[in-house]
């Protein structure tokens, strides 16, 4: 409710002051990060298989729900990218490494209690860290970075001023693209 208004009398104001509230983003924001959570989570712990795959794929279901938070803060470029470069191309990566190598013995390794113990302190460790940060730092007062972007200025930033970053990604991914040739390639006698 809007500060100044007195609060609503009969059940049809309360409706309107309700509808007028939560809109649709709002609904849709809430839908699309309650989904990339779950998502999430089912990339890491799934109850339904133990095959990678199928983590992959909630994988591919996470980056689409992010795509679509990207979509509400009117980040189109990003939303794009998000579904072309990460659920298309990058995934396409994971799943030829999982279905090339051969993840029979690592299936079949159980996990010790010390791997366990230890992941269980690093998350910990790494939480409280990042909980530390987050309650140490100043909120800004205001607005100081404009959320207009386009892909023109990105364009230009990327090609001018951080080419060279740019052009070493490309190396490295041609690397990753080349290893996973030489690593899925039988051994001819």
């Amino acid at each position: 409710m809007a500060p100044g208004r007195l609060a609503p009398d009969g059940p049809a104001e309360r409706l309107n002051a309700l509808d007028s509230e939560f809109v649709l983003p709002d609904i849709l924001f809430y839908a699309f990060a309650f989904l990339t959570l779950v998502f999430g989570f089912l990339v890491v712990l799934n109850p339904f298989s133990r095959n990678p795959v199928t983590s992959a794929m909630f994988l591919v279901l996470t980056i689409g729900s992010m795509a679509g938070l990207f979509v509400l803060l009117h980040a189109f470029f990003l939303a794009a990218v998000q579904v072309l470069v990460y659920a298309g191309a990058v995934m396409v990566l994971f799943l030829f490494v999982i279905m090339l190598l051969d993840l029979k013995a690592e299936e079949r390794r159980k996990m010790k209690k010390t791997g366990a113990v230890l992941a269980l302190v690093s998350v910990g460790a790494i939480l409280f860290i990042f909980l530390q940060s987050l309650l140490h730092s100043p909120l800004p007062s205001e607005n100081s970075a404009g959320l207009e972007g386009g892909t023109i200025p990105l364009g230009y930033l990327l090609f001018h001023q951080y080419l060279l970053p740019f052009e070493i990604v490309s190396v490295l991914l041609l690397v990753a693209m080349v290893g996973v040739v030489l690593l899925s390639k039988k051994d001819l006698k």
